[in-house]
């Protein structure tokens, strides 16, 4: 092994052991991945964070080991920072730095502007699983369901952090639109979206937002617009799923089609005993009248049309609570039902990624 490739595998064994992980692979596909996203200085520099928002004294004192000198390394982080592949924020007037997911996180800002090397790595990357397996097995999921609006009753009385027009009205601004990197991905593999045309779907808050828009990789909304943009989305059957916090810091509104997280949702056994979500859908079968629209509306093929009974019924092992079939039957017949034993999330992002480090074995 190379002095370069031992610096990338330094760097993918150093991000395994973060919140959601990096698996190696037998192909070579995560240091082709990790070449595409780092030069090899900045390699080395990004094995200097944790999970966590630090300042830089923190991390020099970790760069002392490698020779670095302080102004060194901030340059360093500065020029991954500003390509988004690392964490960035200023808190009271000090610079703070961490490392962050592959996803959500790095392949968002690599995707901007991604070459086809790039692209090649990650679609070779993620045909292993070995990501995937990580990503869905942590103790708590980075990614949650929760319900449209036209499917939520009052009675329901449901939690400010299921509500997504709390969420937005609620959020500190500002907030960022940014292109949807699974429907983006599909588009260049020649498999469009089947529900929706639009890019322009996935929000992003906080630092993360103020990131973005800085650095020109999305647009800034204010909130009606966004409301806006999110009404759209429902309209479309699209997903919501934002991070798996109180306050999140995105929501993406995702596709059975291209969504990745979707897909893997699709992929495996009894998914919702890996997913977070606080509904269910239930259909009256003295309403049903068997037209399968709740079927085609639903993106994780939770919604069967029985033929022989005539009528649709729910695959609970499947079903994520998101509402759609809610919205889209005309008859009334189906509902969404509050589990008994609801699951409340972390009240920040980086209290969820504690949880996740605390249990990771």
């Amino acid at each position: 092994m190379n002095t370069e490739d031992k610096l990338y595998r330094d760097l993918q064994i150093h991000l395994d052991e973060q919140t959601i992980g990096f698996p190696a692979t037998e192909s070579g596909s995560d240091i082709r991945l990790l070449k595409q996203l780092f030069h090899p200085k900045e390699a080395e520099t990004a094995t200097l964070l944790t999970y966590k928002y630090e300042a830089l004294e923190q991390i020099h004192e970790r760069g002392k080991k490698m020779g670095k000198s302080i102004e060194e390394i901030e340059r360093g982080l500065d020029k991954i920072a500003k390509r988004g592949v690392i964490g960035y924020r200023e808190k009271n007037g000090v610079k703070q730095y961490r490392n962050i997911p592959y996803i959500v996180g790095m392949l968002e800002a690599g995707l901007h502007k991604p070459t086809p090397e790039f692209i090649a790595a990650h679609i070779d990357y993620s045909e292993t699983g070995a990501f995937f397996k990580d990503f869905i097995n942590t103790e708590i999921p980075q990614m949650r369901t929760i319900p449209i609006e036209k499917s939520i009753k009052v009675e329901h009385r449901i939690g400010s952090y299921d509500e997504i027009t709390n969420i937005i009205k609620t959020t500190e601004e500002p907030i960022a639109i940014l292109e949807c990197v699974c429907r983006e991905g599909a588009e260049r593999r020649g498999e469009p979206c089947k529900q929706t045309s639009r890019k322009e779907t996935c929000m992003v808050f906080h630092d993360g937002a103020k990131n973005l828009i800085e650095r020109g990789h999305a647009r800034q909304l204010n909130k009606e617009e966004a409301l806006d943009i999110i009404r759209k989305n429902e309209e479309e059957n699209l997903v919501l799923q934002p991070s798996n916090a109180q306050g999140p810091d995105f929501v993406c509104s995702c596709c059975g089609c291209c969504c990745g997280i979707l897909r893997v949702h699709k992929a495996v056994p009894n998914p919702v005993d890996i997913w977070a979500t606080n509904f269910y859908a239930e259909v009256n079968p003295d309403l049903c009248t068997g037209c399968g629209t709740c079927e085609e509306s639903c993106q994780t093929g939770a919604m069967i049309l029985d033929e022989e009974e005539g009528i649709s019924v729910v695959d609970l092992t499947r079903c994520l609570g998101c509402g759609l079939c809610v919205s889209s039957c005309s008859d009334e017949a189906v509902v969404l039902q509050k589990k008994e034993m609801e699951v409340i999330p972390p009240q920040t992002g980086e209290k969820m990624f504690e949880v996740i480090m605390s249990n990771k074995n």
